[in-house]
């Protein structure tokens, strides 16, 4: 139960620290050292893919930065590619307009525009978002039957978007056990789904040839 205990309290405390350093406006490129490290090997995307995803999302947040947007509250995320777009911007035009300046940034294949038409979200809010998604991650690594990292996890108004290259099993388990965590008001499902046959053929460590 400990043990237990501890991992739920550092995935919280990790999701604090990223919120945080979102809000500053630092957005920060781990790719090294024990974190990135660790990222790079768990994760089932490419370490190719990962870097042009962390890529993808400091472009598009420079667009939008430098456009007629700013300040609107948009968070972009990126994985394999296809970018959510979550946050708050004043009108239907201006949603419409960040989908489009985002889909024209390098290597974007697809938008999924999640963006809500009204005033920015409190700090209060979006700190009560944070802590959800702590506890989303903190319940899927819980989950013997899951590979956490197989999942990328957003929130936003209480709304829980999971990303990830999954097998339909898992995704399945893993809604289930999002929409179990207190403070989830709705789940999205934004994943590329893969057959389980294939997905372990590509984690069987290959063998060099002689």
């Amino acid at each position: 139960m400990k043990n237990c205990n501890s991992r739920r309290a550092a995935m919280a405390t990790l999701a604090a620290l990223g919120a945080v350093a979102s809000l500053s406006g630092c957005v920060p490129l781990v790719v090294g050292g024990v974190a990135g490290g660790a990222l790079v090997a768990t994760d089932r995307r490419t370490s190719g893919t990962q870097l042009e995803d962390q890529g993808i999302e400091l472009r598009a947040n420079k667009v939008l930065r430098n456009s007629s947007l700013e300040p609107a509250h948009i968070d972009v995320t990126s994985y394999n590619r296809r970018v959510l777009l979550t946050g708050e911007v004043p009108s239907e035009k201006d949603k419409q307009l960040a989908g489009q300046l985002v889909s024209r940034v390098e290597n974007v294949n697809a938008i999924v525009n999640e963006l809500h038409i009204g005033e920015n979200a409190s700090f209060s809010q979006r700190s009560s978002d944070t802590l959800i998604t702590g506890r989303v991650k903190a319940s899927l690594v819980d989950a013997k039957d899951l590979y956490a990292n197989a999942f990328k996890v957003v929130t936003e108004n209480g709304t829980v978007y999971l990303m990830g290259r999954v097998t339909q099993r898992e995704a399945e388990r893993a809604t289930d056990i999002a929409r179990s965590v207190s403070g989830v008001q709705r789940v999205v499902r934004i994943f590329d789904i893969v057959d389980e046959a294939n997905l372990l053929q590509q984690e069987v460590p290959q063998t060099p040839a002689k």
